[in-house]
Parts: C-alpha cells; structure tokens; sequence
C-alpha cells in the first residue's frame, strides 16, 4: 500500500504539506513553506537524503521519518552509536499504521549506519535539525501534544527515557534582584555582550550557523577573569508565530569556583534588561525535570513552566524479551 523511499529534490512542497495538515502545537511553526525547511533541515552539511524517509500512496508523499545523529567527543565529526528520530509526521487521513511503518524504518536506517542506542525526539547534543521550526529555546525531545511520534514510540518498545520541562519568562513583570551581594557584584565585575559569537567546533556550527546569537559573559573587573557566560538566541521563525519577540536561553555556565554566590542570576538581569531595551518579550529556556537545582534557580527568576517534552530511547532486544529496563537517564540536560 506504501512505498517507503529515500528523500528526493522534489519532496520539499509535499512535505512542507504533510507538515501544515498536523494538528496544532505551540511548538511547531506554523505554516511552514519549503524554503523553511530548506533553511533548517535540507540545507546542513551533515543532511544525508538517506536518513530522510518518504512515504508514498499511489506516487503522491504522505508521510516522512527523519533520522540522524549527533557529534563526536570533541564535536569535530558525526558519532553514528547514538542515533534518534528527530521528527515523524503523517498526513491525518492516514493513520497510526504508517507511523508505525516509519519508524521502523527510521530504526532500520540507524542501525545500518552503526548506532547501537535509539532515540525518538531530539535533544542536546542530538539536536542539529529543527530549530526555529520545532520545541522553542532548543529541541525538547518530543512536544507533550505530538501524538503521533508518542503513539508509534509506545507500541515500538520504547521507554521514557527523560522529562524536558519548558520555561518562560515574561521580561515586562521581571524585577532583577536587589541585595547587597548584588550591588558588590556590579562593582566587581563587567558584563559584556558579544553578538554572533564564532562557533567552538564544527558541530556547534552545524547547529547553529544562519540563527542570531547573543553571548552575555561575565569577567572580573579587576583582572579579567572569565566567571560566567550565557548564550541565547532569536528563536525565529517559530516565535513569529506565537506573535511574541521572544529569545531562547540555549547555555548558562558559571565556573565552579563562582557557583552558589550569585553570579548566575546577576548575569541573566544584566542581558534580561538588555534584550528588554530591544524589545524582547519573553525569554525561554528548557532543563531536565530531574535537575532540582536548575529547576530552583529558574524559578527564582521569574519563569514558569509553559509546556514540556518527553525523550525516548529504544528498548535492547533483551529488555523486550524480559520486560526490564536500565533506566538511562537523558541524552544530556538542556
């Protein structure tokens, strides 16, 4: 009834269709046009047409899988032992059945390429395809409200593997923190912004080349000493259409000699204020559920959370035999 097959040059129109006919979602982009996905997903250097599969129904798309993977240790190469389904939709009509049939494949695809782990959804460092289009500040696995990919996950033997909470931050109610250690934080150190930071690796650049970065880092004012850094960027298109400026907190790191003495939360009202001079509305930004301490400190700067997503990873042969499970955690926390 299906024929499944690598993707084409000429798929772009059909699957741009597939994509404005899902429900809605408040992560995913809507409407979305060949030269977005284009933009987003065809147009990367590590794009293999292979991993993208089309199904078709009397010669007509109604469907694709795209799976791939992330990078090496040092973010110079593709690893190809970690692999995941990045994004699996159908044409409505058509049912659970396909999607079923398109992760298989998506699996199938994987293991020919040497993983030995699969995912559904992606997330950090599995995350180089869909920004923009899919999630909000970074790739959150998979969207509560994508029942597709849940539904063909939970009768494939995959296991919930991780839990991303996704935050907001309205900037127009945020009130930065007054104290002494605040005030003895701005005398003893700068802030400085650094627009479109270079990338650090090839795989950093895959991620994030064409979208605009800002980096906030924070120095000691006597010797220069780097204390803190934090990366965000313009989450577009995908902000356009919830008709709200918002930027995307994708990095936040504090040294740890620093830790636990305010510089973290300093930093964020000192580029919050910023991006609020520039019209910026809401500023979002995911963490592992797991993550107490990131949970704590989100919290104390105003953010609450607006959705989340689930990561799933595949069960090994054995563990579907006998039911168990090794209970790994996420790829990695956001």
């Amino acid at each position: 009834m299906y024929r499944l097959r690598p993707f084409l040059n000429s798929d772009p129109p059909h699957l741009a269709a597939i994509w404005r006919s899902q429900p809605p979602q408040r992560g995913l982009l809507q409407p979305v046009t060949p030269p977005l996905l284009e933009y987003a997903v065809f147009s990367k250097a590590h794009f293999d047409r292979n991993g993208l599969i089309v199904a078709t129904k009397d010669g007509k798309p109604v469907g694709f899988a795209h799976a791939g993977f992330g990078p090496n240790e040092d973010g110079s190469a593709i690893d190809c032992s970690l692999g995941t389904t990045y994004m699996l939709m159908v044409d409505p009509a058509e049912g659970g059945g396909l999607a079923d049939e398109l992760l298989h494949a998506s699996e199938a695809y994987l293991r020919s390429r040497g993983a030995t782990v699969l995912y559904a959804g992606g997330i950090r460092p599995l995350n180089s395809f869909y920004l923009g289009l899919y999630g909000g500040s970074e790739i959150p696995g998979v969207l509560q409200s994508n029942e597709t990919l849940h539904g063909a996950c939970q009768r494939s033997g995959y296991d919930e593997s991780a839990r991303v909470c996704i935050l907001q931050c309205d900037l127009a109610r945020f009130k930065a923190p007054v104290s002494r250690g605040a005030r003895l934080l701005k005398r003893s150190t700068n802030v400085v912004e650094k627009l479109d930071p270079p990338a650090g690796n090839w795989w950093e650049a895959c991620v994030w080349g064409g979208l605009q970065q800002d980096r906030f880092e924070m120095v000691q004012r006597r010797t220069g000493e780097p204390v803190a850094n934090a990366g965000l960027w313009d989450v577009q298109p995908l902000s356009s259409s919830w008709g709200i400026c918002t930027a995307g907190l994708h990095e936040i790191e504090v040294r740890p000699e620093f830790r636990r003495q305010g510089y973290g939360s300093y930093l964020l009202s000192e580029a919050f204020k910023a991006l609020r001079r520039r019209g910026v509305i809401t500023v979002e930004a995911q963490t592992m559920s797991t993550n107490e301490a990131a949970q704590a400190f989100y919290k104390r700067l105003g953010f609450t959370e607006v959705d989340h997503g689930l990561v799933y990873r595949k069960r090994a042969l054995a563990e579907l035999e006998t039911g168990s499970h090794d209970g790994i955690a996420a790829v990695a926390d956001a």
